[in-house]
């Protein structure tokens, strides 16, 4: 293996740094996602110099369907890229529940929540904030953090590339935006398994090739027995996403084979079958789909040192909750603000930012149910809720936050 020290005006495990005042600050952002390129943004409108590295060797792009609150909207439009973000919400949206004769019963769906988030692809979101990093700031695919150490001015990373090299490089701040089961957490603040919570839930969801027959584009369709659900939420000019979501007290389980196999008994019973069962012709047939467990991340703190934690690694929020991307951008926009207003003290911006954002976000990670403030936690109807952290969280039918609230 080769290991090399890199050069940034001084060498980067040199402790003298008596010009840190007139550099121009460093920070490392691990992960290419939404929380990753939105921070790099912000910091770079502050000053700072990004560096984004991303283990995959090249970007991702698609997606399922998401929703984006007004707060993920502003802090796209403090970034500058609302403009390039593409919203998919349908006009018109009606959407049904399916009872189990086959009948229809129109329903509230995600885009009739009181908020009125719009709806899009992962993707689009991700493809307007790559129009705003690419060839502005330094990006490194196929490079992963392997040790991080924090020194009295500075942070050291070294970082392990696909091709087997290896280099230690300093920086200012290191940003773990690297989503819920990765690197940085585990290497600063310690296992996975001290902050990550099960909900007993699996989720499954992906592009159907086409909308469900006897359906129009427009409409949505909702399928819930026996807590397992099957939404197939509509997109203005693009094909559905299928969200298959169940609970199960052995969630190990449900990977031991290929997801349509898992699906394919879950749902054996529920009806009208039919419906099912071309969900889950387009799920064989789907290049690409997420078939995960659901869990929580909670933490005391999101920043230790110079290491913060921004996005899913520090506090995701479930599929349920409707507010991942939101968050994601808010975070890393309002990082960089932080930054900027504290003259590039970290500790006092990190202080700052935490405590500015972690009442709202920690709030919002609750599962629906566990508000007991809230009216829904009676009625298990989120939709009618006034309370923001439930109202947003995306849960809008009866029968799926019977589904996934854990009582």
């Amino acid at each position: 293996m080769f290991i090399s020290v890199r050069a940034q005006g001084l060498s980067p495990l040199t402790p003298d740094r008596k010009d840190t005042a007139i550099m121009t600050q460093r920070a490392l952002i691990v992960g290419l996602g939404i929380a990753g390129m939105a921070s790099a943004m912000s910091l770079k409108k502050a000053g700072w110099e990004p560096v984004i590295v991303e283990r995959a060797p090249e970007r991702r792009t698609g997606g399922y369907f998401i929703g984006l609150q007004d707060a993920g909207k502003h802090a796209a439009e403090r970034l500058g890229v609302l403009p390039g973000i593409h919203i998919r919400t349908p006009e018109a949206s009606p959407n049904w529940h399916m009872t189990k004769d086959g009948g229809r019963v129109r329903v509230a769906g995600f885009a009739d929540q009181p908020t009125r988030p719009a709806t899009l692809l992962r993707g689009d979101i991700e493809e307007g904030l790559w129009n705003g990093v690419d060839g502005q700031v330094e990006i490194r695919f196929g490079t992963s953090p392997v040790a991080i150490v924090e020194r009295a001015d500075g942070v050291d990373v070294t970082l392990d590339t696909k091709d087997g090299s290896s280099t230690i490089e300093r920086f200012d701040l290191v940003i773990g935006a690297d989503g819920l089961r990765f690197t940085v957490r585990k290497l600063v603040f310690g296992p996975q398994e001290k902050f990550m919570h099960s909900l007993d839930a699996v989720i499954c969801a992906y592009q159907v090739e086409e909308q469900m027959e006897t359906f129009r584009q427009r409409d949505g369709v909702i399928l819930n027995q026996d807590k397992r659900s099957l939404w197939v939420f509509p997109l203005q000019d693009h094909t559905p996403t299928a969200f298959f979501a169940y609970r199960t007290k052995d969630v190990d389980a449900q990977f031991e084979r290929p997801a349509v196999e898992t699906l394919r008994d879950v749902f054996a019973d529920m009806e009208p079958h039919s419906i099912v069962e071309e969900a889950l012709e387009d799920l064989s047939n789907a290049p690409d789909y997420l078939f995960d467990s659901v869990h929580t991340v909670e933490m005391d703190r999101w920043h230790k040192g110079r290491v913060v934690l921004v996005g899913d690694s520090a506090w995701c929020l479930t599929l349920f909750s409707g507010m991942g991307a939101t968050a994601g951008l808010m975070g890393g926009q309002q990082l960089g603000e932080a930054l900027a207003a504290q003259n590039g003290n970290v500790p006092a911006a990190l202080k700052s930012w935490e405590g500015a954002c972690a009442p709202t976000l920690k709030n919002s990670a609750r599962p629906c149910g566990s508000n007991r403030r809230c009216s829904c936690h009676r009625t298990g109807f989120s939709s009618s809720c006034a309370d923001w952290s439930c109202a947003s969280a995306g849960v809008i039918s009866r029968s799926f936050q019977q589904c996934i609230s854990r009582r």
